[in-house]
């Protein structure tokens, strides 16, 4: 008999998210926006993650804040099998190695123990994608599985297909195609340059190779998966995943302020911009950000800040201290920042919402990574396009052939300052003006999607109501 407290209509999921800033963010947020429909959520953090998070902002449980305003979400920690001192950044191969082949044990440790103990009962496991092991891990507990996915619908679809670009030529053999893709279930022909730089890589022996591959073999298994995407940004796509598998997009996921948000997230302390910005015109300064991970090389970097000196246009530029695997000090150029003091800001990390709602910004140049991309459109400023690394140059395909929300800074594969002053100084004039109209529409297909009828908010009513039935008929097994 199961007791009395265990009812599908307040579901707990133990919640799992990928140990990276860029996935952990928009878990957090789902997190928070499923307690707030009546979910109990455990909460499962790195201790690698957690040590960060509370360097950059002093906190011994990152939801207490959330718990305090009513919410029912349970925090708690485990190893990803490194000491928490170590680089991941700069030992991305050992890390992920880690997570692939050690991480399992730790995690099936921890929701062993929340799921003999916890009341009410845990009934299914939230976890992102590219675990290898949670379909697994379900299984042995008897949980519900739901996929979490943070990059757009159509990453999931290629890698999803991978068969398909193995038996076509267009990945993992001697000689690759080059010719366009155009078998792929609801997408229109591509460009090979156009897939995630796994895709396009010779070797598929990699580490993330070997991820991605059991990833999406795992991914099979699962009983939902939630995207952080819009149907009406990627409707074709989403409709051909959702005639194989229960497929919601529901982004785009941002705290319910937007710029406040009550739970650290960010791994490294935030610079104040605000008092620089507020004396800026509006729409006159660009914001430059590489994101939380990928790195750059030193000759490019040099590049980027020779050329936005060149453009005499305002800059606030994030700059990471490990942007470049590097062991100097400073790699920007000797006199750079003399050069540019009275128009930039240089910061090594700030709250991106906060920067990109603030009026003076009025363009954005990135790597392209998604949740920068989504915040970008709803705040409605335009793009320059400079990706690095996986699924950033199929993002880089969305924001410039597909919606034209933005441009490429290089469409040669190295870039000099020259390129990059001009294309600077084309978003930022009066010539970038398309691009604005484009990025406002955008962002008004976001705003709407999230509105009470509208389809992100429709599609996670309905994703509550298909687990709460799927929870309901394990429920009756057991009282039977």
């Amino acid at each position: 008999m199961a007791n009395s407290e265990d009812t599908p209509q307040k579901p707990h999921a133990i919640f799992i998210p990928y140990p990276l800033q860029g996935h952990v963010t928009p878990s957090v947020h789902l997190a928070i926006k499923l307690a707030s429909r009546g979910f109990t959520i455990t909460f499962i953090n790195t201790q690698y993650i957690h040590h960060n998070t509370s360097r950059a902002k002093p906190n011994d449980d990152i939801f207490s804040s959330a718990r305090d305003s009513g919410l029912d979400i349970r925090y708690t920690t485990v190893s990803d099998g490194l000491p928490v001192e170590f680089d991941r950044s700069l030992n991305h191969d050992q890390f992920m190695a880690a997570l692939l082949h050690v991480y399992s044990a730790h995690a099936e440790e921890v929701v062993e123990k929340i799921v003999r103990s916890a009341k009410p009962r845990v009934c299914c496991l939230i976890a992102d994608t590219f675990f290898v092991w949670p379909s697994m891990i379900a299984r042995r507990f008897g949980l519900s599985y739901v996929s979490f996915w943070t990059e757009p619908a159509l990453v999931f679809t290629l890698y999803y297909h991978l068969n398909l670009l193995r038996l076509n030529g267009h990945f993992g053999c001697q000689d690759v195609r080059e010719d366009p893709i155009d078998y792929i279930p609801g997408v229109q022909a591509m460009d090979p340059k156009n897939l995630t730089s796994y895709l396009q890589d010779t070797d598929t022996s990699t580490v993330c190779h070997q991820i991605i591959f059991r990833a999406f073999e795992d991914a099979r298994s699962a009983d939902f998966v939630l995207c952080n995407t819009v149907e009406d940004l990627e409707p074709e796509t989403i409709s051909a995943l959702q005639a194989k598998m229960p497929f919601y997009s529901i982004g785009p996921i941002f705290p319910s302020g937007f710029t406040k948000s009550n739970v650290a997230t960010n791994l490294w302390s935030e610079s104040d911009c605000t008092k620089w910005l507020n004396n800026k015109p509006r729409g006159s300064v660009l914001y430059v950000s590489f994101g939380s991970y990928a790195h750059v090389s030193e000759k490019d970097l040099k590049e980027i800040a020779n050329g936005l000196s060149l453009s005499k246009v305002d800059f606030v530029w994030v700059l990471r201290p490990d942007i470049v695997s590097s062991d100097d000090a400073d790699l920007l150029p000797v006199g750079f920042r003399e050069e540019v003091a009275d128009r930039s800001m240089i910061i090594p990390w700030c709250c991106q919402n906060t920067v990109l709602t603030h009026p003076a910004i009025g363009g954005f140049l990135t790597h392209c990574g998604w949740n920068s991309i989504l915040e970008s459109i709803w705040c409605k400023v335009p793009l320059i396009c400079f990706p690095l690394l996986t699924d950033q140059f199929t993002n880089r395909k969305l924001v410039v052939d597909d919606w034209k929300i933005g441009f490429n800074l290089s469409n040669r594969k190295l870039i000099t300052k020259e390129e990059v002053s001009n294309n600077v100084k084309r978003l930022m004039s009066p010539l970038g003006k398309a691009n604005k109209k484009a990025i406002s529409q955008v962002g008004n297909t976001l705003e709407n999607a999230l509105k009470p009828n509208g389809s992100s908010e429709k599609n996670m009513g309905k994703f509550i109501k298909d687990l709460k039935a799927k929870i309901q008929g394990k429920y009756d097994i057991l009282q039977a």
